[in-house]
């Protein structure tokens, strides 16, 4: 965070207050290398299952309808327990930190790329098949699928909430000090109002 009377962010501030998007900072890899990885193999490997099933569904659901259904109930009952797990992650670091939705589950500047285009990329990819697949076979078990892309979001929100870096949070003034400013501001619109009147 910088102090109010710094001026590097005026440009970024001025796009921000025209309605424009101040571009993101890019995080880079730890030197040690992406930490993580097990969740974003995991993220992954699920998604593998379920694209290849949707497939093979969408050619054959009476042979592989059951499976897919099975598939697709087990992504978003896991996806949902890690996305909660996720949220009250997140909710604890941000007591000190500056942790927004799009940052947390969407990993907008708050991971690297590799770590981003792996789990956003992940997500995608489910919410496409799942949205192709229910659609060719929209009066069949295959359209639970929709409901499996919570597998991927879920995985996003937990890397993101354990190893995603986020700005601090700005401290919020006290009570006390909201009403020491609010003195101050009516001392000094009195000491102006004598001022005009004596001159």
């Amino acid at each position: 965070m910088t102090d109010a009377g710094d001026h590097d962010d005026g440009p970024e501030q001025a796009d921000e207050e025209l309605g424009g998007t101040a571009p993101r900072p890019t995080v880079p890899v730890p030197e040690g290398g992406l930490p993580g990885t097990g969740i974003i193999r995991a993220s992954l490997a699920g998604t593998v299952v379920f694209v290849v099933l949707g497939v093979l569904g969408a050619v054959a659901p009476d042979v592989f309808g059951a499976p897919f259904l099975v598939v697709s109930l087990v992504e978003f009952l896991v996806g949902t327990v890690v996305f909660f797990l996720a949220f009250l992650r997140a909710v604890d670091r941000s007591r000190t930190e500056a942790i927004g939705v799009g940052g947390l589950f969407f990993a907008a500047g708050s991971a690297p790329r590799p770590a981003q285009r792996a789990l956003v990329g992940s997500l995608v990819v489910q919410t496409v098949a799942a949205i192709v697949v229910g659609s060719i076979r929209l009066y069949t078990v295959m359209a639970f699928g929709i409901m499996a892309p919570m597998w991927a979001l879920g995985f996003v929100g937990l890397w993101v909430s354990t190893y995603g870096t986020f700005p601090a949070r700005t401290p919020e003034p006290t009570r006390a000090a909201l009403r020491e400013a609010d003195r101050r501001a009516h001392r000094a619109a009195g000491s102006a109002d004598r001022r005009e009147r004596n001159e």
